[in-house]
């Protein structure tokens, strides 16, 4: 697919070395256009919005905050830790704010999986529906998200 300017430059954000060492798209040399297509089409199929997703990814993070940066349990299986760490980062698609640097690690007690996410994944996925290229060290895979964090 054709990629605007627009997108084009936002694709450069994204290269290592401008916003993080390692950038947001790992070894996925496609148009961001038709990595965010196939994403969008991943939930399409899953029955869910990016917007559901990425709400529950807040819910969880909001309650594991009480864990003071410890695993702390919350209800009906989850345990879930929050880690602040120094700095902040701009949107790569120059969405004004700056995000924090914020890991949070969600285990599901009842399935055994878990996942690493950040506060600027929170805000990738709910306001772009970008869940970073295949390859990429913090890559969210659309369906492990809705079968480890329940989306519903």
């Amino acid at each position: 697919m054709k990629q605007s300017p627009q997108m084009q430059r936002i694709q450069q954000n994204m290269r290592p070395g401008v916003i993080t060492l390692e950038g947001f798209l790992g070894k996925d040399e496609r148009n961001l256009s038709d990595i965010l297509e196939e994403d969008n089409a991943t939930v399409q199929r899953l029955g869910l919005s990016h917007e559901s997703i990425a709400r529950r990814m807040e819910e969880l993070k909001d309650q594991g905050a009480a864990g003071l940066g410890e695993f702390i349990e919350v209800p009906p299986h989850f345990e879930v830790k929050v880690e602040s760490v120094r700095g902040k980062l701009p949107c790569p698609f120059e969405h004004p704010g700056i995000y924090p640097k914020t890991n949070i690690t969600c285990n599901n007690l009842r399935t055994g999986k878990s996942l690493l996410y950040t506060d600027m994944h929170i805000h990738l996925i709910g306001s772009h529906g970008f869940y970073e290229g295949k390859g990429s060290l913090y890559r969210l895979e659309p369906e492990d998200l809705a079968d480890i964090l329940e989306v519903e």
